[in-house]
């Protein structure tokens, strides 16, 4: 069996690092095609190492360049490797251009593709992170999702419920081993002058640092949470514009605000393990934030990580300076709220993603499941159907009984269950896809 890993930015090459360590656990062959999305060949190459992971066997180095571009080249890169290689599965992993590139070109070559992160929804199109999303989930053969929650945003949009595993993040793998390595060779926190209330702080997306009356909301907000000391590793787009906007020399003057350049993402580890809490509008950070136990403020309005809301590790504040600076206030001092955001419960799992991945993905090779082919059988859509269950019998049960129907969605009252194969369906309503012949 051959596995290829398609990575694009440092995030997807973080959260795959547990996933490679698996599959070379297991003696699997592999292949790691790395697009070069953000780095040059010399940056790259060094994150590899920090990461004490093997060098990619291919690196398609496309830059920074516009989408399209990107996009194109990307996929014209891909398929050329995939063909010349032609692996059982590729997984890709989140939101990134190189996921879509990866996940059509795969689509287009009949070849299975398994998303890492699968069903994620901010439920906003102007993201193009939920175009990119949405493009691989609709090119996917086996969704790896990291809570219930992502996998019923899957069944609503038609996905077969027994292709979607809920498995957890690798986020939480990747914390856990990366935290480690991090312990062991960074010395960034010992460099920085640190006290009691460390607030970190990470800003980059253009919805934030493209628009001014926003960028202003949140420096001004900055300047008045004078009581904790404010780590800012300054991205290179939004130092740009705070220059351009007039708001960096207030910045850098007040004695409250350390910004420094960008960090490695070791160094940032480690950083945040030393924070109070942390302020940001990356997705990937609310992830690390739960997993690390830390408070998390997300200036968005929005999120495709709404379980961490849900779970109480993360609050949702938007850009308005006065909800910034009493949220902030009101968790640095309420003991009891802060306790509560420190012990709120990770809905990502504990650290065994990556194994639960590998092993649904070598027994889909076994059973033959990863092989796309034509249909030789006359199947048809008979339709769907609304029915109302009253005898005692669960979903795995109900399908073999009605070999011609699969159970998409469970109402239990008002609400939404997915529907777990051991799930009892008992006085509950379900939405049922009939096919005129069996189905497998």
């Amino acid at each position: 069996m051959k596995i290829a890993f398609i990575v694009g930015t440092r995030p997807e090459i973080i959260k795959m690092s547990p996933l490679i360590d698996e599959v070379k656990k297991k003696g699997v062959n592999y292949i790691l095609i790395h697009t070069g999305q953000h780095y040059d060949q010399e940056m790259s190459q060094q994150f590899f190492t920090d990461l004490e992971l093997s060098q990619p066997d291919y690196n398609i180095g496309v830059g920074s360049t516009t989408q399209g571009k990107q996009t194109a080249v990307m996929l014209e890169g891909i398929e050329k490797i995939l063909l010349n290689e032609t692996p059982d599965i590729i997984l890709v992993e989140g939101d990134t251009n190189a996921v879509m590139a990866g996940a059509i070109a795969s689509s287009k070559l009949h070849l299975p593709l398994g998303h890492v992160e699968a069903g994620l929804r901010s439920f906003d199109k102007t993201m193009p992170e939920e175009i990119n999303r949405m493009i691989a989930d609709a090119c996917s053969n086996l969704f790896f999702v990291p809570t219930e929650e992502s996998a019923i945003n899957l069944i609503f949009e038609g996905i077969n419920p027994h292709n979607i595993h809920i498995t957890g993040n690798t986020i939480v793998d990747a914390c856990l081993r990366n935290l480690k390595i991090a312990e062991k060779n960074s010395n960034l926190v010992s460099k920085l002058d640190l006290g009691e209330n460390i607030l970190t702080l990470t800003i980059h997306r253009a919805e934030n640092v493209d628009d001014p009356k926003r960028l202003k909301n949140i420096t001004d907000a900055l300047l008045e949470l004078n009581e904790v000391t404010i780590i800012f590793p300054v991205h290179p787009r939004t130092r740009k514009n705070l220059v351009k906007f007039g708001f960096y020399d207030s910045l850098e003057e007040a004695k409250h605000i350390q910004m420094i350049n960008p960090v490695g993402y070791l160094d940032f580890l480690l950083l945040l393990s030393h924070s109070k809490l942390v302020l940001t509008d990356s997705g990937g950070i609310q992830e690390e934030a739960i997993t690390l136990n830390l408070p998390c403020i997300t200036l968005r309005y929005n999120t495709e990580r709404p379980e961490t809301v849900t779970a109480g590790g993360n609050i949702l504040v938007g850009t308005t300076k006065k909800v910034i600076v009493d949220n902030v206030k009101r968790i640095i001092s309420d003991t009891q709220l802060y306790q509560k955001m420190i012990n709120a419960p990770n809905p990502y799992g504990s650290g065994e993603t990556s194994e639960k991945i590998v092993e649904i993905i070598l027994k889909s090779y076994n059973d033959r499941k990863l092989i796309i082919k034509p249909s030789e059988e006359f199947i048809s859509h008979d339709g769907w159907y609304l029915q109302k269950i009253d005898e005692n019998i669960n979903v795995s049960e109900y399908e073999t009984n009605n070999n011609n129907s699969l159970i998409r969605i469970v109402f239990d009252a008002d609400e939404v269950k997915y529907p777990h194969p051991l799930l009892s369906l008992k006085n509950k309503t379900v939405i049922i896809d009939r096919f005129n012949s069996k189905i497998s």
